[in-house]
């Protein structure tokens, strides 16, 4: 799985005043929580690029006054009008506790429908799992080489060992869509 390296400086004063002075000096607040403790640091907007600026999904190595925390991404706050990180939560990884995660899907393999003339239509990029940081992985293969026009893949058809997906079972994550073009051969065809 990918990494990224985050150097930050552990901070002891909170609040929004406090917040409001540290983003002001060009830093942005974070905090690391699902560990044995909370920690609360700054960092630069530089050192985030790796991780808040990309679709993939990484581990984050946090370095914090000579501690190490391997960590994930967990949620981002941005300013409305500047558009700039404003606050950033990492879950920090514990050997052997579930966590929750959205990872993305990475579809492989060329569809017998597209092959045939239809459509390739990605519905969800990402699924919600819970599962344990050992068994979390940078994205879900989706095999969709059997999929035929008009059909749906849908989350019962993802199959991942030791893994819980916290989505609908019927929810449809693609689909091969027929085309305007193959809607008119056929209607050619028919007139036939």
């Amino acid at each position: 799985m990918k990494q990224v390296t985050i150097e930050g400086q552990l901070r002891s004063e909170f609040g929004k005043k406090v917040s409001r002075h540290i983003r002001s000096e060009g830093k942005v607040p974070c905090v690391i929580y699902g560990g044995s403790s909370n920690v609360h640091f700054t960092t630069t907007h530089k050192e985030l690029k790796g991780i808040v600026y990309t679709p993939e999904f990484k581990l984050a190595n946090i370095q914090v006054d000579g501690k190490s925390y391997s960590c994930i991404l967990k949620a981002l706050q941005f300013d409305k009008i500047t558009d700039e990180v404003t606050h950033i939560d990492f879950l920090e990884l514990v050997p052997g506790k579930r966590l929750n995660a959205n990872v993305p899907l990475r579809f492989t393999g060329q569809s017998v429908g597209v092959k045939e003339g239809g459509r390739f239509v990605v519905k969800m990029s990402t699924i919600n799992l819970r599962t344990t940081p050992e068994h979390l992985k940078e994205a879900i293969d989706v095999d969709i080489t059997n999929l035929e026009i008009g059909k749906n893949l849908r989350v019962e058809d993802i199959q991942l060992e030791n893994t819980e997906i916290l989505h609908n079972k019927r929810i449809p994550v693609a689909a091969v869509v027929t085309t305007r073009a193959l809607n008119q051969a056929e209607a050619a065809d028919g007139k036939k």
